[in-house]
């Protein structure tokens, strides 16, 4: 069965840095677009970088440089190299994977979200 794993978070001090990992687990299973969202808690869900099979990658305004998200094509997996983390941070953030196949659109998949909490 074709699952999303996600790794990394936990407790991180203001200005620190934070690593999250994304694995799609699956055989015979094409990716396209992967990323990663975040919801804050009453807040909506809202994008925080994603990544094609190229080298661009779109980040939300709130990023502004602080993160970045690289890809693994063999392995289908994504991580997000998070620094300067603001108290404003604190969210479950949430992989995402686009299935394709023959590159054309099939199906969203959402790993079940890891909570990244920065104290103040």
């Amino acid at each position: 069965q074709v699952s999303v794993a996600e790794s990394g978070g936990g407790l991180v001090q203001p200005g620190g840095s934070r690593r999250l990992s994304c694995e799609v687990l699956g055989s015979i299973f094409s990716i396209g677009a992967m990323g990663w969202y975040r919801q804050a808690p009453g807040k909506e869900r809202e994008l925080v970088a994603m990544a094609t099979t190229g080298a661009a990658a779109d980040y939300g305004d709130f990023v502004k440089g602080r993160f970045t998200i690289s890809r693994d094509l063999e392995r289908n997996t994504a991580s997000l190299q998070m620094s300067g983390l603001k108290p404003e941070d604190t969210a479950v953030y949430i992989c995402y994977a686009q299935r394709v196949r023959a590159g054309a659109y099939i199906d969203d998949y959402w790993g079940p979200g890891t909570q990244v909490t920065v104290s103040s």
